[in-house]
């Protein structure tokens, strides 16, 4: 089961792959199928939608393929999915969500929501603070 790449392609033959796909990143597999990506506002409308009605805990990674910071953390989000199974984890890519987005300021941003409402907000990265926040909201 170990780690396993997502190949980028040929930009030149291949159509450009957003979301998780995108980044080109070695990330771990999501052993419990808890992380989603968004690749469109209407998938992240009704990630949200699914969230208040299953009223799970969950973690929204607001990011971008081009942000460095949002690369270097992306890797530990997948692991801290692993980590946390009773969390939904999702990934949305501000340039692939505009509208949902708009509030975004910063990449990444983290939203943390229970009982289908958001309850904190983590600007920036930091492996180890993802993980106390996470764990805090467990």
């Amino acid at each position: 089961m170990g780690d396993h790449s997502i190949e980028s392609g040929n930009e030149a033959e291949a159509p450009k792959r957003g979301g998780l796909e995108g980044t080109g990143l070695n990330l771990p597999t999501n052993l419990h199928m808890n992380l989603k990506k968004a690749s469109s506002d209407k998938d992240i409308k009704d990630l949200l939608d699914h969230l208040k009605r299953t009223k799970h805990p969950a973690i929204i990674n607001y990011g971008a393929s081009w942000c460095r910071v949002c690369s270097q953390v992306l890797p530990t989000f997948c692991h801290l999915s692993n980590k946390f199974p009773n969390h939904t984890f999702i990934y949305a890519d501000i340039d692939e969500c505009p509208d949902m987005t708009q509030t975004i300021r910063y990449t990444p941003t983290f939203h943390f929501f229970r009982d289908g409402e958001k309850v904190d907000e983590m600007l920036g990265a930091g492996d180890q603070r993802l993980h106390d926040r996470l764990w805090l909201h467990s």
